[in-house]
């Protein structure tokens, strides 16, 4: 297992800017501006608070930091259920992006949780 010296060495970071990019790429037609701009805020969220609390180098900062990305997890999904729901998404592509963004909850819910017990 690789040292995590930096933000970019996680790989929890790297599959919220993956989502993140892709989100963008999806919506880049929308004309839900309002629905469409609260998406892909909270999609940039995730990767944002997991980059800003790691370079604060300390543990108890980092993880709230953690929790925050996980309730933008959250806030993700419910506007994608809304997306899918009002048809402002495709609903595979939705889908995707959801499951997407469970599995990236539960690295985050794992990484709190070996930050809490081995730091």
């Amino acid at each position: 297992m690789n040292k995590i010296q930096k933000f970019e060495d996680l790989n929890v970071w790297k599959e919220s800017v993956k989502l993140s990019v892709n989100i963008y790429k999806a919506l880049k037609n929308c004309k839900d501006f309002g629905l469409r701009d609260q998406i892909q805020r909270s999609a940039v969220s995730i990767p944002s608070n997991i980059s800003e609390g790691f370079d604060r180098k300390g543990n108890k900062e980092f993880i709230q930091f953690l929790y925050i990305a996980k309730g933008s997890c959250s806030e993700l999904r419910t506007q994608l259920y809304i997306a899918l729901e009002t048809g402002t998404i495709d609903k595979s592509i939705g889908k995707d992006f959801i499951d997407k963004s469970k599995m990236i909850s539960a690295m985050l819910y794992k990484l709190i949780q070996v930050r809490k017990e081995k730091f």
